[in-house]
């Protein structure tokens, strides 16, 4: 038994046998009196919509008729547990047609002008519910705009994390949005719309899938990568589809989640990752210089029904790319890409 009050009908206790370990009751019923068992703020809080009624059910009885005190308990915790259960299952919170206001809850400096913003969901069980290959907006009123500006992104995180999302952002000095962003304190909001976008990425959508990534543009390309893996058979999935990406920057220090990407190659077999460089350092094994069709020859798959080739990048980078792949028997990309292309823009 817990810490009691002599004298006292409530009092601290252990739970009763009525309690599960699964089970957030707030009291009990034993001989003694009605017991309540302490609970963290964290599961108080999904319980508060319940827990009045609740409450006054309990002791509109106890007060009435002590000798139905028990089945009062019992009918308060089936309540009480619902709302638990309830609010504890993952909710989407994103709203496709409405922007929201999400919390900047951190911000990690990557490099001097590349963060990550983590934003807060309501609830910490919340999930954003975007789709695999889709993307949000970001909305914001700058002075010198004539109206508000909006700018879709492609979060990092993913909905196998709760309470969360991350952006990884790099600031531009034309980049109205970017800029905004570098100056939000955490415990200001960002208006965010979605999800958004023709790309809903489907298991074993098809047997390979080549990637040309340039920049910021790795963000789609690492939430495709991150999913396949995550279904591979491995992991309890069926997900065979293999990726082979082409991430192109200037410098070294331009490559962004390189970390990231290495450890998922080096824990995938079916995922390579080959670097180009503008400027490379000394003892570079990478490709040097702008994205080829040499380079898409060797290290894409050939064009074929079941390949797909994704493009995300500087819109110059990308018009190029579109012509290489168009120059090796890849189908024409289109101007708006949709999901059945051959050849898919972001």
């Amino acid at each position: 038994m817990g810490k009691t009050q002599t004298g006292a009908k409530f009092r601290w206790a252990e739970p009763s046998l009525i309690h599960s370990p699964d089970f957030p009751l707030l009291f009990s019923f034993s001989r003694s009196g009605l017991l309540f068992s302490p609970v963290n703020m964290s599961t108080l809080s999904t319980l508060v919509p319940a827990l009045v009624p609740s409450a006054l059910l309990v002791a509109g009885v106890y007060a009435v008729k002590p000798e139905f005190l028990a089945y009062a308990v019992a009918v308060a915790s089936i309540i009480t547990g619902f709302a638990f259960f309830s609010n504890s299952k993952p909710r989407k919170v994103l709203n496709p047609t409405e922007f929201q206001d999400f919390v900047l809850k951190e911000k990690n400096e990557v490099s001097h002008n590349v963060c990550i913003y983590r934003f807060a969901l309501p609830r910490p069980t919340d999930i954003l519910g975007l789709p695999i290959g889709q993307h949000i907006s970001l909305a914001a009123t700058i002075a010198g705009q004539p109206k508000e500006v909006v700018r879709s992104y492609t979060p990092i995180s993913s909905d196998n994390e709760a309470g969360y999302f991350d952006l990884l952002v790099k600031a531009y000095s034309q980049g109205n949005i970017s800029k905004y962003l570098t100056e939000l304190k955490v415990g200001q909001t960002m208006k965010v719309r979605g999800p958004k976008g023709a790309m809903v990425y489907t298991p074993n959508m098809c047997r390979h899938i080549g990637m040309i990534a340039g920049g910021t543009g790795i963000t789609p390309m690492l939430q495709i990568i991150e999913a396949i893996i995550r279904n591979r058979p491995r992991n309890g999935g069926n997900d065979t589809t293999k990726v082979d990406l082409i991430f192109a920057n200037v410098n070294p220090e331009d490559i962004l989640l390189q970390e990231k990407l290495e450890k998922l190659a080096k824990e995938d077999d079916g995922f390579r990752v080959y670097y180009v460089l503008n400027n490379p350092p000394e003892n570079w094994n990478g490709g040097v210089g702008f994205v080829t069709p040499d380079m898409i020859k060797e290290r894409l798959p050939a064009p074929a029904s079941d390949v797909k080739i994704l493009l995300c990048g500087p819109p110059p980078m990308v018009s190029a790319m579109k012509k290489a792949t168009e120059s090796l028997g890849y189908t024409k990309a289109r101007p708006v890409s949709k999901l059945e292309d051959q050849v898919f823009c972001f």
